[in-house]
């Protein structure tokens, strides 16, 4: 699904190992590079933040991206367009929900309406099943991948809370791995 390896992806790959296998016996080695994979893609917020609104701002209301993936009744071109958009939001909804809790809590401030943490859950889980449903020609390979994803939702989130707070308690990055 990638091919150039972030710098940064074999420390992360181990974090969610540690915490899928370790801690959740979640035991999907293809689920726990997909998310150490996606943990390296984020670090970038250009990356977490792609999609835009008219005014360059970002957009976190998840209804304006379920908008934005609807090829009939929104403004996805195509189902191409709407399968990228639902994997986006799938992976901005894990993202968020497990290394972001605190900006889905009730009650905080907030600058705009972020969605909550259910509606993370949901909106993650919809999405993955539905990039799952792309499942023939070039997404056939990946299709499985996703239908797991969707099932394990809520233990991929917990399992990031978790490698969240691994990564609290360190005062520092692991040297840098030499091959």
């Amino acid at each position: 699904m990638h091919d150039e390896v972030h710098p940064l992806e074999p420390f992360f790959h181990q974090a969610v190992r540690n915490s899928y296998e370790g801690k959740l016996g979640l035991h999907d080695p293809d689920v726990t590079g997909y998310v150490a994979h996606l943990l390296c893609e984020f670090s970038n917020t250009d990356k977490l933040y792609k999609m835009r609104d008219a005014m360059g701002r970002p957009v976190e209301e998840l209804e304006a991206m379920f908008q934005a993936a609807d090829p009939v009744h929104g403004t996805a071109p195509s189902f191409d367009a709407e399968r990228a958009m639902r994997k986006y939001i799938g992976d901005y909804a894990l993202f968020v929900g497990g290394m972001y809790p605190e900006a889905n809590a009730q009650g905080g401030r907030r600058r705009g309406p972020h969605p909550s943490l259910s509606e993370l859950i949901r909106a993650g889980k919809e999405s993955y099943f539905i990039v799952s449903q792309f499942n023939v020609f070039e997404y056939e390979q990946e299709a499985p991948l996703f239908a797991r994803l969707s099932d394990a939702f809520e233990r991929c989130v917990l399992g990031l809370s978790l490698v969240r707070e691994e990564l609290k308690s360190r005062k520092s990055l692991p040297p840098p791995m030499i091959n």
